[in-house]
């Protein structure tokens, strides 16, 4: 196949950073906010008690996952700045030492000695840091820690799993919530995992599976917590 300079293949890759949060942000508010509303009515709470809940763990969950989200990549963040800002020093100081320490990783992965100080010369002539964040630090455009984008990814995804659960609560009876909300909320976890999957490039069986069962196991240690407390009170 012959492939001309324009082409552009698409990874999932450069999906990774997005993906990651707004999967990980929709099957936590769905699985959350499922479990609690199936813990309230198995407690015998009223209609209006479980609506009440599902509706604060959504605005509760959602704002938790963005700050956590926000804390956690802000970290990975500031080690990368503060790793190019060394990186951007030792160039400074000795770019012949770096210059060797690019071409010995191009030997290391199969290049001559050569050849790989020829392409390091030729790399680092076109932009040095650029060349040393992505083969010595492993830190590029495409896995860059972006805290905002992943905040606002968590956030946004939790608040449309969380959803789900939540019109479900609102159209339905309270006697009959428990049943309607697990069921609902397997599948779409089911299909949560589905999508996932496939937009990351993994396999899809093993994701759905292992969403799905821990899911339901979630849903019945919390119905179970509920209808013991429910019982009691």
């Amino acid at each position: 196949m012959v492939r001309t300079w324009g082409h552009r293949e698409n990874h999932a890759v450069e999906r990774l950073g997005w993906l990651r949060a707004a999967v990980l942000g929709a099957n936590d508010g769905l699985l959350s906010t499922s479990s609690l509303i199936i813990g309230v009515a198995s407690a015998q709470g009223t209609h209006q008690a479980i609506l009440t809940a599902a509706v604060a763990g959504l605005v509760a969950g959602a704002m938790s996952m963005a700050a956590g989200e926000y804390v956690s990549v802000s970290s990975q963040s500031d080690s990368e700045t503060a790793d190019l800002s060394r990186e951007r020093s030792e160039l400074s100081e000795n770019p012949e030492g770096e210059l060797k320490e690019l071409a010995g990783i191009y030997m290391k992965r199969g290049l001559d000695k050569t050849l790989a100080l020829q392409v390091a010369e030729q790399l680092m002539a076109s932009d040095s840091l650029a060349a040393h964040a992505r083969d010595e630090l492993g830190i590029s455009d495409l896995t860059r820690a972006r805290p905002v984008q992943a905040a606002l990814a968590s956030a946004a995804s939790f608040a449309v799993g969380a959803a789900l659960p939540l019109v479900l609560a609102l159209a339905t009876p309270a006697s009959h919530v428990v049943e309607t909300v697990s069921i609902a909320s397997l599948l779409f976890l089911a299909l949560l995992g589905y999508v996932g999957a496939r937009t990351g490039g993994a396999k899809v069986f093993q994701a759905t599976i292992r969403v799905t069962f821990w899911g339901a196991l979630a849903m019945a240690v919390t119905a179970g917590i509920g209808f013991v407390f429910g019982t009691q009170v």
